[in-house]
């Protein structure tokens, strides 16, 4: 699968808020800003839900960016500044009550049991299993851990005191989480856990991270890979300058509709009109069959989650679009614009998961796979490969990243250019 920027007709159709944001910025760094400001304001919107396959569902994503170093993902870090205010908020009013209640009670005997938790909304990676159950149990409207070095993270999944694989795979669906350890008075029973995750590294560091495609976490990111180098910038720009201005001013409007929020009484529901769900039946169920037929079925679950990301980047831009009069309101439909503009987007980030997949893969090959194999032979050129894919309905293109694929896996060996050896 190819791993394509995210096209023109997304930008182009972004709620204005969103658009200005990515306006000053190019080629990957310009994604990479989308969805990691995607991934920041999925835990910026409170109260806002949508029914999906049954269940209510929040806006929370998981986003990955994978890139080898100096590519420019340090961008991401602008993001952040959506959502200081509320983070430094919560902190600073927290902390404050804290000390005034660890003062009061000052020399009593457990002087500190009964003083409120210090909360966050920005939570580090690098933090035990039982710190992270008690935070997300201290938090109103759930947490965001940002991370720009991904092996942060998988260095706490390596340790038994730290290993929140378990926490990140459930609170994904808001899935009920608990801990219970008497020996550190320890006990937390999370009914709707709400975490989003931005987090950037190197493809190294990535295999530590996810360990097993097969346990979940790898079909809950939403994935966004690239190889190329970044040019060695104007360091002097002046434009570089208004990056962190834009992403200030719309961190201030976020926390003010963030404190609007988080006070209603009843949250508002998010839906897609009957068309929308027709048309997103209609979208996903022919490329579910493609994956299964050219490609690999274990990779179906991540079409599955795939659909849910489409739903709540949705929920996300319908949010932000609205965000004036959102709180005034009992429900919001989607747009046709966020519609397409959140179905077009889930198409490019999922040939970014693929391509992610097959890369980590040493499982088998497809029926498919095995069939054209077969009919190659034991040496064969990319002409012949091309050809042999089109008695099945595979594309030239296709057929390329199936060579990419078979090699990688060591089923093939190429020769030299265009010309390769069955093993």
């Amino acid at each position: 699968m190819e791993r394509r920027q995210i096209e023109d007709f997304i930008y182009s159709r972004l709620p204005e808020k969103l658009k200005s944001l990515t306006d000053d910025f190019k080629d990957r760094e310009k994604d990479i800003v989308l969805l990691s400001s995607l991934g920041v304001l999925s835990n910026c919107l409170p109260n806002i839900y949508g029914v999906y396959d049954g269940d209510e569902i929040s806006t929370n994503l998981y986003v990955m960016i994978i890139a080898p170093p100096a590519s420019g993902k340090g961008v991401m870090n602008y993001a952040r500044l959506l959502i200081e205010p509320i983070h430094d908020k919560i902190y600073q009013e927290s902390k404050n009550e804290y000390l005034a209640c660890e003062s009061e009670n000052k020399g009593k005997k457990n002087d500190k049991e009964d003083c409120p938790d210090i909360m966050v909304k920005i939570l580090p990676a690098n933090i035990s299993t039982s710190e992270m159950y008690s935070y997300m149990g201290s938090s109103n409207h759930g947490l965001l851990i940002m991370e720009s070095e991904a092996d942060t993270m998988s260095n706490m999944l390596r340790n038994d005191w730290s290993n929140y694989s378990d926490v990140l795979r459930r609170a994904y669906h808001h899935e009920p989480i608990s801990i219970s350890r008497k020996l550190e008075k320890v006990f937390e029973d999370i009914k709707e856990p709400k975490l989003s995750m931005v987090i950037s590294g190197t493809p190294d560091q990535l295999q530590p991270l996810i360990k097993s495609k097969e346990n979940g976490l790898f079909s809950r990111f939403i994935i966004y890979n690239f190889d190329e180098l970044s040019d060695f910038k104007n360091v002097f720009d002046q434009n570089t300058r208004n990056h962190k201005t834009g992403f200030k001013k719309l961190g201030t409007e976020i926390f003010e509709l963030y404190s609007k929020l988080q006070s209603l009484e009843k949250p508002i529901e998010f839906t897609f009109t009957e068309a929308q769900q027709q048309k997103f039946l209609d979208r996903i169920r022919p490329i579910r069959t493609n994956i299964i037929q050219t490609h690999s079925e274990g990779f179906v679950s991540n079409l599955h989650r795939h659909g849910l990301i489409l739903f709540r980047i949705a929920m996300i831009l319908t949010a932000i679009r609205n965000m004036e009069n959102l709180p005034n309101l009992e429900n919001v439909e989607c747009s046709d614009t966020d519609f397409m503009v959140s179905l077009k987007l889930m198409q490019t980030l999922l040939s970014h998961s693929q391509f992610t997949y097959n890369s980590i893969d040493n499982g088998g090959l497809s029926m498919q796979d095995d069939e054209i194999l077969s009919e190659l032979g034991m040496s064969f050129t990319t002409k012949q490969a091309y050809k042999a894919g089109e008695k099945y309905n595979v594309t030239q293109r296709t057929m390329f990243d199936k060579l990419q694929q078979w090699h990688r896996k060591r089923v093939i060996r190429r020769i030299k250019k265009g010309q390769y050896k069955l093993l």
